[in-house]
């Protein structure tokens, strides 16, 4: 049978909807057993966060996190495959990427930028994928398709080892320059050998592999891979990261490692990690027709819900410095009033204005207000805006100077830790950073219960929004007296 055109994109369409909002079972069942026995309570907040998130994105149909992700595709291709098509595999997996992203149900947010050295102009529906393609034996279509988020992906790394050094404690010296911006819990893809470009692709597809640590622990006699497998779980586990970077336990559910031979002078090693909003999912085309996608079921999610017993309630529209010096890092608050969006476009052209004289676009008025480093997704029917978790907010410390001397702002919200010059201004300015949980970005928006553009709304993603929240989880993560929850890194 003849592979058609229209199921690879229906197909392709299809499995980027379906992981846009539908962890793997095997992700959920490993982070149930994360937060069942984590003790540091920070971290298992975090962890229950990311677990309820799941569930009201998989039963509302909405995306787990706000970044959908650039879309990577592995494609196999049997070598007796007979096709009626009149565009390339590509066009049609890029068809199928663009109804995805595109889709008026569940639009996904357009975070790809062509032209990345000058213009970086938004291609408004997430393409071009990366595509990678192998020609195999049989006559059938495999493919592999996952959305993988930029705070994560900007967290992987690469090295030539000489072939006398250790893998695993270049690994260990790695994972605590990763920081928190990753979103940990998730999992370390690790490919060693080859050459440069071979090792960073077997990181990236050992992460498209289940989560089968647990087994692994079991077996009587695991290869020389599996134990380095174990014990290096072991071993980042016992740095102390923890979920969001709040300390606790479990900072990686499983580590994956793919090698191939390479040359006898050299140890290439390549190391990338999956965040909180794992998302990938395989199938094959036989010309039989669209993709079967797997059911879900339900009763995998843990029975949880969110405990605010221990928030304190902030009221934003009242808020003084003063009272923010009562803030103790690791405190968590439930935020209450008028908060203003900013991401790293929107900064840059702050920048701009500012050094042009301009001042600030009109209508944007920081004055005693927290700015939260965010990108929502497009709001849908009734909704006030779409899934709008925090962004990593180390990307905004080289402007957090400038916001401090040209703004009233009383501080910023976001994910991830921030530099030490950074942290050293919030002191002497007595601001403060907050966190969001990272993985839970249609928990938070149900928070937010108005939402407008006030600038460069041509920017899309990138615009400066004036959101009003009531009751958005947050925890201290820098105080006023430059006390920092991520001095860990």
């Amino acid at each position: 049978m003849k592979i058609q055109q229209e199921h690879v994109i229906e197909s392709v369409f299809n499995a980027l909807q379906y992981i846009s909002y539908y962890h793997s079972p095997d992700f959920i069942q490993a982070m149930t057993k994360a937060h069942e026995k984590e003790t540091h309570d920070s971290a298992k907040n975090a962890i229950a966060q990311i677990l309820i998130n799941s569930k009201m994105a998989a039963l509302g149909r909405r995306p787990l996190c706000q970044d959908t992700g650039i879309v990577n595709v592995f494609v196999e291709v049997g070598m007796d495959v007979s096709w009626e098509a009149n565009l390339s595999l590509d066009e049609m997996i890029n068809e199928g990427v663009r109804r995805a992203f595109t889709f008026e149900d569940n639009p996904l947010r357009a975070s790809i930028v062509k032209d990345p050295l000058f213009s970086r102009e938004n291609t408004k529906d997430n393409t071009p994928a990366v595509i990678h393609h192998k020609v195999v034996k049989g006559n059938k279509l495999n493919i592999i398709v996952a959305a993988k988020g930029c705070g994560s992906e900007n967290k992987a790394k690469f090295a030539i080892l000489n072939p006398s050094e250790s893998v695993t404690d270049w690994v260990l010296d790695m994972i605590p320059t990763m920081g928190a911006g990753w979103c940990p819990p998730g999992i370390i893809g690790i490919g060693v050998g080859g050459t440069a470009e071979k090792a960073m692709l077997m990181a990236k597809e050992s992460l498209l592999d289940p989560i089968d640590i647990t087994d692994i622990a079991q077996k009587t006699n695991p290869t020389n891979i599996e134990k380095m497998r174990l014990k290096l779980l072991e071993r980042i586990n016992k740095l102390g990261i923890g979920a969001q970077g709040l300390g606790g336990l479990t900072t990686v559910l499983d580590v994956k490692i793919k090698d191939y031979p390479t040359h006898a002078a050299s140890q290439a090693v390549a190391m990338i990690p999956n965040c909180a909003a794992t998302r990938h999912l395989h199938f094959s085309l036989d010309g039989s027709g669209v993709a079967q996608l797997p059911k879900v079921d339900m009763d995998i999610y843990p029975d949880l819900e969110m405990d605010y017993s221990a928030y304190k309630k902030v009221d934003l529209n009242s808020l003084t410095r003063e009272q923010m010096f009562d803030w103790n890092i690791g405190d968590t608050l439930l935020l209450t009033g008028t908060i203003i969006t900013g991401r790293d476009a929107a900064h840059a052209r702050l920048k701009k204005m500012l050094d042009n004289g301009e001042g600030l676009p009109e209508g944007v008025d920081f004055d005693n207000k927290f700015i939260y480093y965010v990108g929502p997704v497009d709001a849908v029917g009734d909704e006030v805006i779409g899934p709008a978790g925090p962004t990593t907010a180390t990307r905004m410390d080289r402007y957090t100077d400038m916001m401090f001397e040209n703004t009233n702002i009383l501080g910023m919200i976001g994910k991830a830790e921030r530099g030490e010059q950074t942290v050293a201004s919030i002191k002497k300015h007595k601001a403060s950073y907050l966190i969001a949980v990272g993985g839970a970005a249609y928990l938070i928006s149900k928070s937010i219960k108005k939402a407008k553009k006030i600038a460069f709304a041509e920017m899309g993603m990138e615009a400066i929004y004036e959101f009003e929240v009531e009751n958005m989880p947050v925890t201290v993560a820098v105080n006023s007296d430059g006390n920092n929850i991520h001095n860990i890194f």
